[in-house]
């Protein structure tokens, strides 16, 4: 296999989150237009800078990323949708490097963005794949939480882990998201509480559920002397991976695709788990967390419960985790959540991250996870970011 290409000369800017809600009356065109115009007033740039627009959205419908340039006065020569949900952050960061760094593109702005009406969420699960339509949701079997109830009691009967285990990862991220005024979640989350909590979907309970709200994430992709010369600070593309329908072959996903390619994305970086100053993990149930901290390295397949016990997943702790509270707390702003660790890990390794900031971080880890088929997501990816003097 052809050795990949490195990022060299190629970062990421301005990134921009519009604080999310609960609810909203507004439509995805709104607010991926003003975590556009965020992006950009972070760069001094106007939308006729920008030649390059990749989108990621699940309530744009009828329009695609086409449509919203007439809306948002834009005019690329480079121009991608991405329906990948929670991968979608990194597949945008992927395709949008290449296209800079071949020339299709100067300046891509990244962006992904959703409304959540009263019962928006509802309509969506109800037509969200061929699958969900035919094979699950006319059979009461709607949304995710059945689908991962399944997947977590399979995991806790394979390598004993219990809802405490999962209960410490939603207790540090919500310390985390109380530090992230954007954050939906303001209240604190004891163990206990977490404990008491009703149940879902046996063994999920409502803690280990994120909370759909409306919001938007956007970033911008450039060459570094371009950056340089607007005096922006970046973050570096240090390695990148991206793979769909791994292991189709188990019975049930107990691993991701992240365990195909993840010695590359490492030689690629240069670097190793040990180096990492903070992992953002695409957490829509903490059972997934824990997979992805497996599957990247950081310790063996089920062996995620008894590593994180010894850490301290809080921003001040020794093994940050999704810092600005990830979806279980700040929120899953839909086709967003796969962009909260990936803006979140570029403020972090420029040094942007305010409230949240990790002291000294100068490379972090962001993984994407996403598109639940029918039994088990189909899309993951991963991206090592640098700070420029790293």
């Amino acid at each position: 296999m052809q050795r990949r290409r490195s990022y060299e000369g190629i970062v990421l800017t301005a990134p921009f989150s519009m604080p999310y809600q609960r609810y909203s009356i507004k439509t995805a065109h709104w607010w991926i237009a003003r975590a556009l115009k965020g992006s950009l007033g972070l760069a001094g740039l106007q939308p006729a800078d920008v030649d390059g627009f990749t989108v990621s959205s699940f309530t744009l419908f009828p329009d695609t990323a086409v449509g919203l340039t007439q809306h948002l006065g834009l005019s690329p020569r480079w121009l991608d949708h991405i329906p990948m949900g929670g991968a979608s952050g990194v597949v945008a960061l992927r395709r949008a490097a290449r296209a800079v760094q071949c020339g299709d593109s100067d300046i891509v702005a990244c962006v992904a963005g959703d409304t959540n009406h009263i019962d928006s969420f509802r309509l969506m699960l109800s037509s969200f794949s061929r699958f969900a339509s035919d094979a699950s949701y006319p059979y009461g079997y709607g949304g995710p939480n059945t689908n991962f109830a399944l997947l977590t009691d399979r995991y806790m009967q394979e390598f004993g882990a219990t809802r405490e285990d999962f209960g410490r990862i939603c207790v540090a991220q919500r310390k985390n998201a109380l530090l992230n005024p954007g954050a939906v979640m303001k209240k604190p989350l004891s163990l206990s509480d977490y404990m008491k909590a009703k149940t879902i979907s046996d063994p999920i309970a409502l803690f280990d559920c994120v909370m759909p709200c409306a919001g938007s994430d956007a970033f911008l992709v450039m060459r570094q002397d371009e950056a340089e010369r607007r005096k922006l600070p970046f973050a570096r593309i240090a390695g990148t991976i991206e793979r769909h329908n791994a292991h189709a072959e188990d019975p049930i996903q107990l691993r991701g695709g992240w365990t195909v390619d993840v010695d590359e994305l490492w030689d690629m970086s240069d670097c190793s788990p040990d180096a990492i100053d903070l992992l953002q993990t695409y957490d829509d149930y903490p059972v997934i967390a824990a997979m992805q901290i497996e599957d990247l390295g950081f310790c063996g397949k089920g062996e995620a419960p008894h590593f994180l016990s010894g850490k301290d997943m809080t921003i001040k702790g020794d093994f940050p985790h999704n810092t600005s509270g990830g979806q279980l707390s700040a929120g899953q702003a839909g086709a967003a959540g796969g962009f909260i660790g990936l803006v979140e890990a570029i403020r972090q390794v420029s040094q942007q991250a305010g409230g949240t900031q990790v002291g000294g971080a100068k490379i972090a880890l962001v993984s994407g996870f996403g598109m639940i088929n029918y039994d088990r997501g189909v899309c993951s990816g991963a991206a090592i970011l640098k700070a420029a003097n790293a």
